[in-house]
Order: C-alpha cells, then sequence, then structure tokens
C-alpha cells in the first residue's frame, strides 16, 4: 500500500509531529514500506499453528498482610531534628 503525500501529512498532524514539506518524501517512504511489511505478514498462512504462550506454571510466593511499625522506631528516627512520643515533631504552619 503505498501512501500519498496528503495521508503522510494528515498522519503527522493527527499525532502532532511538525513535518517540514521537504521531510514529507522520505517519511512517504518510511511509512509505506513499513505498510508493504505489513501486507506480507498478513500474507503467511498460519493455519494450524497454535499461539505460543509460556506454559510454566508461575507462582509468587505470598506472606501474610500484616501492617506493623518494623520495630526500627529508634533506627527512622536517627536523624530527626527534633522527636516527641516517638514520632517526628515538625513546627506548626496552619493557623
Amino acid at each position: 500500500m503505498e501512501l500519498t503525500r496528503e495521508q503522510v501529512a494528515k498522519v503527522a498532524t493527527l499525532a502532532r509531529i511538525r513535518v517540514e514539506a521537504d521531510e514529507l518524501p522520505a517519511l512517504q517512504k518510511d511509512l509505506s514500506g513499513i505498510l508493504h511489511w505489513i501486507d506480507q505478514l498478513e500474507k503467511v498462512d498460519v493455519t494450524g499453528i497454535e499461539n505460543y504462550t509460556d506454559c510454566q506454571p508461575q507462582s509468587s510466593p505470598e506472606r501474610e498482610d500484616v501492617v506493623n511499625d518494623g520495630n526500627r522506631v529508634d533506627d527512622i528516627l536517627a536523624n530527626a531534628p527534633e522527636k516527641a512520643h516517638n514520632m517526628f515533631s515538625v513546627p506548626k504552619v496552619v493557623e
């Protein structure tokens, strides 16, 4: 399938790509080449060929979903400029 310059310009507009007039012939050739390859792929006889899928069973390790503090309060607050009651202390910014 050969594309016209107008079709290539329209595709560029739809893709929001600025293409100068002198670049259109090269782009026209490239896009027509891509469509030619697609035409060739459509002609390949694939009857009797199964779709390839990864057939190996896979499982993800699972663990119980438990919320905790990680028992690392001292490590977490080690670099805090100010702390109070095992929490970060920040100045009030809203009146």
